[in-house]
């Protein structure tokens, strides 16, 4: 930035029109983005720079430009960055693990309110997040609820290990503690059975055949995240719920993620007598989310 290079603004522009040819939803907002991550600088800090009529450094542009032909090649923002945020946590994510989802946010809220009421009546409440993918969810819980003793398992190693790579940040930063695991969230956790105040889930549960329309997920999140198995995508969801039946205590509460098509069979995956309270909740766009139940 020393008035040798290309200005800010131009960049910016040039960038945002390569990313709307290109189809990608968000070509502006994508542009600042990963400009701000080639500069190393904050993203609002863009804005100064333009201000101020500063440049960009060749070998920066350069950089900038390599990763945008990435995004135009439909290579996630969040891959080419490094990062994800969810809620209140900056996460590191990368091919191998599920990127965090906005919709998500509103699950995780789910379980982040019912763990604050008990906590609330002085209670230490357990949670337990099955398929963590990334460990968004349980890294948000534990950060949001300091009391709460939270556990987390997931099935496949790469994404465990985006996992511990993120509990490991979330308590350096935050003392923000998850007891992680590697394994089958429908055996998991024998030891807890009976004894867990939440149990909150972002399991897979695309339809087979349903490919995702969005490149960025159909190309670059791993299948293992994405389809849920049996006709209508729910077998996964089904082992959660089945799993959730053995670990929460009566009183306890469940929380599932689904797609919007799913709703009605969400909720059919409580009909068994063990459920009761069965609602279902829309996330900031509207459309159904997830469902909760509560253990007899």
């Amino acid at each position: 930035m020393d008035g040798t290079g290309t200005a800010v603004r131009t960049l910016l522009g040039t960038a945002t029109d390569r990313l709307a040819a290109a189809g990608v939803p968000s070509p502006h907002a994508d542009a600042e983005v990963l400009l701000a991550h080639a500069l190393g600088v904050e993203r609002s800090r863009l804005g100064v720079l333009a201000a101020l009529g500063r440049d960009v450094e060749p070998a920066v542009a350069a950089r900038f430009a390599a990763l945008l032909e990435e995004r135009a090649d439909r290579v996630p923002l969040q891959h080419l960055t490094g990062r994800a945020g969810f809620r209140e946590l900056d996460l590191a994510v990368g091919p191998g693990v599920f990127v965090p989802r906005p919709e998500t946010e509103g699950v995780a809220q789910l379980a982040v309110d019912e763990a604050r009421r008990l906590a609330a009546q002085g209670g230490r409440p357990v949670v337990v997040d099955l398929c963590t993918g990334s460990g968004a969810i349980a890294l948000a819980v534990a950060a949001e609820v300091p009391g709460a003793r939270v556990h987390a398992v997931e099935l496949d190693p790469l994404a465990h290990a985006w996992a511990q790579r993120n509990a490991e940040e979330t308590a350096a930063r935050l003392g923000a503690q998850v007891d992680l695991r590697l394994g089958d969230a429908a055996t998991a956790f024998g030891d807890l059975d009976g004894g867990v105040d939440v149990v909150v889930s972002n399991p897979p549960y695309v339809p087979p055949g349903a490919v995702p329309q969005e490149r960025e997920v159909a190309e670059h999140d791993p299948e293992v995240a994405l389809y849920g198995g049996g006709d209508d995508g729910l077998e996964v969801p089904r082992r959660v719920v089945a799993a959730a039946a053995r670990l929460l205590r009566a009183g306890g509460l469940v929380v599932v993620e689904h797609a919007e098509v799913q709703e009605a069979g969400a909720r059919r995956m409580f009909d068994a007598a063990s459920w009761a309270d069965v609602e279902s909740h829309r996330d900031l766009t509207g459309r159904p989310r997830s469902t909760t139940a509560r253990r007899r």
